[in-house]
This record gives structure tokens, C-alpha cells and sequence, in this order.
């Protein structure tokens, strides 16, 4: 492209040109990871918090969610998360990631009650709470927890170094009739792109990302990954892309449908490296345990958070894999494996000046975990 970013009908045909022979755009992202982001691959150490997954949503796919009588229900209290900060201050973590389900106090009794138990009023609040409760110990909380509102938003932002939410797709087909966002009105991509527009005008680094095999096409995960683009284009405040494939879960109503093919998958990754050369891009390592470091190759370099103590409860079927094994598996492909904080050193100024100490007390040169803390 002559060192330019493509339009959206060029990274079309981008596409189709790749579907017959990949190699050309799989180099030319692994040229573009390398001039802006280096050899170096990082990962956040972190502590999964799931502090309530009731959810007045419901996604064809969502294995997270349960229900009030479900043996898998999640509703931490005070005490649960205290000690939960305890453990992950002893495996060295530096980000506490509290997930939530969507607004589940407007659907479901239990939830109001729990709140009312705790001493709030929305879950928000409590978020609030909590996040000051991982920050007084030492951990750097990331709240993903839906569709907040500006003024939640900026409520959090005092005690969160960053937030996140999943754009997942920019389309609206996927909301209609058998489609699997029909029952999840906070999937709406407008409501979405709002959210993410409102972060922008407060400032706030935040995660964003594309779930990739739910029924899209690949035209619609170009077009997604262009609204990701100007957003950040206007803003500038998108630290992260995560580009997330679809793994079936036995108890939805998607169990039977298939995940993403691997070249399909690497194809899409290589090609947002190519609209967005600069993007801090992560796939899940969990989710392709076989293949990770493979992505590597085609222009990827972040893993996300990985945790040494907690599940991923959104894929609890995926253990994650051994920070070592990681390293290791990085090291053969010819990378360095560096610890960051839940916000990337390139948005450090985004914090304010509080939150920004507290990282630059633990933090190397790089703005990445001082390699002494982890010992």
C-alpha cells in the first residue's frame, strides 16, 4: 500500500486475494508488528474477578451467564473479594479484572438483594467499591462489565487504570431473529459504539474487540474492524484490539455450530494489522492452545491477561496455559515476553495522576512490570 492504511473496498479485495494464498498478507503484517511494536510480546498478570454473572442478557453462544439456581452463580461479597486481592498479591498480579453481566439488577431480585446486602444500590456502584478495595492492595483494576453509562464511566475511571468492552461486531443483522444477539439488547452495535465514543470524550485507554465465527461475514468483520479504527481515529483512546475466536460451548444454544477455521482466523488477524499498524492486537492464547505462538507470524503482540490463580469463567472449558510455558513458547519464536499493567504504557497519560504513580512506582523504563516485582 505504499506505507498508507487501505480503504475499506481495498481491504476487501485484500481479503479475497488472501483467501487463495495468505503468505503476502501474512508477511506484510508481520513487517508492519515488527517496525511499530518490536519483538517484544506482552501479557497482563491477572486476577479474574467474577462478581456477579447474572445477566438480564442472553447470547446464542454465553456459557458466562447463569441463573439464580445454577451451581455456577457468582456473587462475591466484601470478604470474597478481600481475600481474592490477598491471593493475587501473592502470585505477583498486578491487574484486578472485574466482570460482570449486564445490568442484572434490573432482571433478577436476587441481584438487588445481593447489592442491597453489600450496601448499594447498582452494580456500578459496588464495581466502584471494588475497584478501590484491588487498588488500596496493590492491584490495577480493569472493569469489563457492559454497556455503562457515561456517568458510571467516569466514576470508575477514578480507581481503573483502563475499561473494556467488546464491540464484537458493528452490524446489526446479528441482533435479528435467530441471530445471537436477538436476546442480548446491550449487543446493539450503536449502543456499543456509544459507549465507546462516551470513553473517548473522558478519556479513559479502553479494550475493545471482535468475537470472529458467530455468523458474520468477512466483509462485516472488515466493516467492524473499521468502526474500532474510527473511533480510535477520532479519540485515540483504543489501547487495544482483541480479536477473539468463537469457541461452541455444550450448554448454548450454539453448541453444535463450528468455531473458525485457523486460516480464516490468521487471515482476519494479519488484515487488521494492515488497517491498523500501530494497534496493540491480542488474541487469546487459551482459545488456540495447540497454536498460539503460531500468530505471531501474522502480526499480533499481546496475549491479554493471563492468570495464575483464577479461571477464565467467560471460557471456563479453556484453562489458560503456564505463564512459563508462554515464555518459553515465545522465546522459540524469537520474542521476549514482557509483564504490563492493564493500561499499555503508551497510555499512561490517559490516567490520572494518582493511578499514574502507583504504576510508575512498579514500572520499569519501558512502562511495562519491573522484571524484580515478579520474583
Amino acid at each position: 500500500m505504499g506505507g498508507r492504511e487501505p480503504s475499506t473496498d481495498e481491504s476487501y479485495q485484500i481479503y479475497q486475494d488472501a483467501e487463495k494464498d495468505p503468505s503476502e498478507l501474512c508477511k506484510a503484517a508481520e513487517f508492519l508488528r515488527n517496525e511499530n511494536k518490536g519483538r517484544k510480546v506482552t501479557y497482563s498478570r491477572k486476577v479474574f474477578f467474577n462478581l456477579i454473572n447474572l445477566c438480564r442478557d442472553t447470547c446464542s453462544y454465553c456459557t458466562y451467564k447463569s441463573e439464580p439456581t445454577q451451581t455456577k452463580i457468582s456473587m462475591m461479597s466484601k470478604y470474597d473479594i478481600q481475600n481474592l486481592v490477598e491471593i493475587g498479591r501473592k502470585y505477583k498480579c498486578t491487574e484486578a479484572l472485574f466482570v460482570t453481566g449486564e445490568r442484572p439488577e434490573q432482571k433478577y431480585q436476587e441481584a438487588r438483594t445481593w447489592l442491597k446486602q453489600n450496601g448499594f444500590a447498582s452494580t456500578a456502584e459496588y464495581l466502584a467499591h471494588a475497584s478501590e478495595i484491588a487498588l488500596t492492595a496493590g492491584l490495577f483494576p480493569h472493569t469489563n462489565a457492559g454497556n455503562l453509562t457515561k456517568a458510571e464511566m467516569n466514576e470508575l475511571k477514578k480507581t481503573n487504570v483502563s475499561l473494556g468492552l467488546m464491540l464484537e461486531n458493528s452490524v446489526e443483522r446479528l441482533s435479528e431473529k435467530g441471530m445471537p444477539h436477538e436476546f442480548a439488547p446491550s449487543k446493539n452495535p450503536k449502543a456499543r459504539i456509544k459507549v465507546l465514543e462516551n470513553a473517548g470524550e473522558l478519556g479513559i485507554p479502553m479494550t475493545t474487540g471482535l468475537l470472529i465465527g458467530i455468523g458474520e461475514s468477512p466483509f462485516e468483520l472488515i466493516d467492524s474492524i473499521y468502526a474500532i479504527r474510527d473511533i480510535h481515529k477520532k479519540f485515540g483512546n483504543i489501547q487495544e484490539l482483541i480479536l477473539q475466536n468463537f469457541q461452541p460451548k455444550p450448554d448454548t444454544a450454539m453448541k453444535n455450530n463450528q468455531g473458525p477455521h485457523e486460516r480464516y482466523f490468521k487471515t482476519l488477524v494479519a488484515l487488521t494489522r494492515i488497517i491498523m499498524p500501530k494497534m496493540n492486537i491480542q488474541i487469546p492464547p487459551n482459545l488456540s492452545p495447540i497454536s498460539y505462538s503460531g500468530f505471531l507470524s501474522v502480526g499480533i503482540n499481546d496475549w491479554g491477561g493471563i492468570s495464575p490463580i483464577t479461571p477464565d469463567y467467560v471460557n471456563p472449558e479453556f484453562p489458560w496455559p503456564s505463564i512459563e510455558s508462554v515464555e518459553k513458547n515465545c522465546a522459540n519464536a524469537g520474542f521476549e515476553l514482557r509483564a504490563r499493567f492493564p493500561v499499555y504504557p503508551e497510555f499512561l497519560s490517559y490516567v490520572n495522576s494518582d493511578l499514574k504513580s502507583r504504576v510508575m512506582e512498579m514500572a520499569d523504563f519501558d512502562g511495562l512490570v519491573k522484571g524484580e516485582y515478579l520474583k
